[in-house]
């Protein structure tokens, strides 16, 4: 038996969809399909009914499924208590970050912090393609720090009483294309024009949900041409004259500096967002207090603590 069988039946019993916990695992359909009917052969007996839509738990997956939430549990507070050992002898700060902030924001934010505290000791949680994988890594106390995009409209589900961030700047993503001959757009964006070739975040980063709200406020017609959760993949084929894709500013400032890009649309349709910084709320490591306390003192926050907010449905 493998623990990953496990991970899957759980997130299969939430969605009670194999495409949707596809998803969230970050596997293929079939590939869940064969590794949950693999775990129902080694316990001898079906856990699910799918003779029904949505599928549903049989009487034996209802009577095996606290077990298996108690079996990954013990697991997991044995290999963060491990880690912690680990960790406080290294005196390293863990953080889960989204990719884009990885490259654009992470290492200022380190340097300034340096010029507080010295030299420090950081490393990087094994990162998710999905917004969702990244956030579940603080949850699940497999990081110090979340450092991620937030809006009203797509927030990382926290529960407040046990998350706190700090808000320490904004970005927008612009909607960019290669440049004509006349510095216009080549890929141009005007709602009820012609369908645009979108280069497309997929579903289930930032960004896409983000812009699946826009899109749904503001109907255009467009043609998803290619699709790719980071946006230095979608950058990269905007460069290359494939289309128009929402792109973070600080990710192409020396492009529109230069004329090589320009902005395929009016700033209406740009989409902005919070940076934010997340913990959790219980007194961590000395190492981690003295970087949240920089932190603070470094955002100028108004309020000492501001409370992560309520979990927001997702926009799929």
């Amino acid at each position: 038996m493998e623990l990953k069988w496990l991970e899957d039946m759980l997130s299969l019993s939430t969605t009670l969809s194999f495409s949707r916990a596809a998803r969230e695992r970050n596997i293929t359909q079939s590939a869940l399909s064969r590794r949950v009917k693999q775990l129902e052969d080694w316990l001898g007996s079906p856990l699910f009914d799918r003779s029904s839509y949505p599928i549903r738990l049989t009487e034996a997956g209802r009577t095996f499924l606290p077990r298996a939430q108690e079996i990954l549990r013990q697991i997991q507070v044995a290999r963060q208590e491990l880690r912690q050992q680990h960790e406080d002898a290294a005196e390293t700060l863990i953080f889960s970050t989204l990719n884009t902030l990885s490259l654009t924001y992470f290492p200022g934010l380190i340097r300034r912090m340096e010029e507080t505290l010295g030299p420090l000791k950081t490393r990087f949680c094994d990162q998710r393609s999905s917004f969702d994988g990244n956030v579940a890594l603080l949850n699940r106390g497999d990081c110090d720090f979340l450092l991620t995009y937030a809006h009203d409209s797509v927030m990382p589900e926290l529960d407040p009483e046990l998350f706190i961030y700090r808000r320490l700047g904004s970005e927008r993503a612009i909607p960019v294309s290669i440049a004509d001959g006349n510095g216009e757009p080549v890929h141009a964006f005007r709602c009820g024009d012609a369908p645009v070739r979108l280069l497309s975040y997929g579903s289930s980063t930032f960004f896409a949900r983000r812009l699946a709200l826009l899109f749904a406020e503001r109907p255009t017609p467009l043609v998803t041409v290619y699709e790719n959760p980071m946006s230095v993949g979608l950058k990269a084929m905007v460069l290359a004259g494939r289309g128009v894709a929402w792109v973070p500013e600080s990710l192409v400032i020396e492009e529109l500096r230069s004329g090589q890009l320009v902005p395929a649309a009016d700033t209406s349709w740009y989409v902005s967002a919070e940076i934010r910084l997340y913990r959790a709320r219980q007194q961590g490591r000395l190492p981690v207090e003295q970087f949240w306390a920089a932190v603070s003192e470094s955002s100028r926050a108004t309020r000492p603590e501001s409370p992560a907010r309520a979990p927001v449905s997702a926009i799929a």
